[in-house]
């Protein structure tokens, strides 16, 4: 399976389709991606009118943010099973986000039926699809699922644990630890890595706990997550911080990389370096750190 190009999903900020305050502040924010929530975050009454407003969004979305990075701009649509997903997703086709985020995803089906719509309005390969792993049935099919992502065809990119929905359908005890929230976590993260997918973190529901908030996002991070999902801008700066690889980090990944570039190490699979055993697929780790640090200028 061909490795897919980094792109940073450190932080991704969902914003309610119906608030204008809020999307007009879209382009001064420092995330690295935005979901534009026309699903839990928007009252019955005002979907129609959400998802009519997008419309101008896409139109007129600024190239790039404020270090000349275009801020991936994904739109969570409402389930193909509600009254209103057929729609969001026809108007999706036409307005071309970076990517939909389709709640309660059960199935490969599921996502299958959302490509072939995609294909069938001519929505171009560019339009991605995200999935929200946030029910029991979705655990018990996830390697299916994340099947998907080694054919391209299926538009799959990205999981998102949707972990308040988990926690409601299971009835598990939620932890400051999320120890019981573990295991499903892992699975997920096992899942997409073998797909080829991104991984997500889900929300942290207390915005003002900034100390609790910091410490998941580095518990998410060592457990290998891309990145998290979030409900409010004063999230974004503890989640860039997180999620990027810390300046030791680089550094020793630069000297496993210049290294294995010497010319009397040419060709060997396994170099000696400041006392240890450094193998090829630690190059293939450094460089992909590397190239990581590289997009979000670390």
């Amino acid at each position: 399976m061909t490795t897919k190009p980094y792109r940073p999903r450190r932080s991704v900020l969902y914003v309610p389709a119906s608030n204008d305050k809020a999307l007009a502040k879209i382009e001064q924010l420092s995330c690295d991606a935005v979901i534009i929530d026309l699903e839990d975050a928007v009252a019955p009454a005002d979907k129609i009118a959400a998802r009519d407003r997008l419309a101008g969004i896409f139109a007129n979305r600024p190239y790039a943010d404020r270090i000349g990075r275009r801020r991936e701009m994904i739109v969570r649509v409402n389930a193909l099973s509600s009254e209103w997903g057929t729609d969001d997703l026809m108007a999706m086709a036409k307005a071309e986000p970076d990517g939909i985020l389709l709640p309660k995803v059960d199935t490969p089906r599921d996502v299958l039926e959302v490509g072939d719509v995609l294909d069938d309005n001519f929505a171009p390969d560019s339009v991605k699809l995200w999935a929200m792993i946030e029910t029991p049935k979705a655990m018990l099919n996830i390697g299916a699922i994340a099947e998907l992502g080694r054919d391209p065809a299926s538009r799959l990119d990205c999981f998102v644990a949707g972990t308040n929905d988990l926690i409601k359908d299971t009835g598990v005890l939620a932890t400051p630890d999320r120890r019981y929230l573990m295991p499903w976590l892992m699975q997920m993260l096992l899942a997409a890595r073998a797909g080829g997918l991104d991984m997500l973190d889900g929300v942290f529901n207390d915005f003002r706990d900034a100390e609790t908030f910091a410490r998941e996002c580095g518990e998410a991070a060592a457990m290998g997550f891309d990145g998290k999902t979030l409900i409010h801008p004063a999230q974004i700066g503890a989640a860039n911080r997180a999620f990027a690889p810390s300046a030791a980090a680089v550094a020793e990944a630069r000297a496993v990389k210049d290294a294995f570039a010497l010319a009397e190490n040419a060709g060997k699979g396994v170099i000696a370096l400041d006392g240890r055993m450094v193998e090829r697929l630690h190059l293939a780790q450094a460089e992909k750190l590397l190239a990581k640090a590289a997009a979000i200028g670390a």
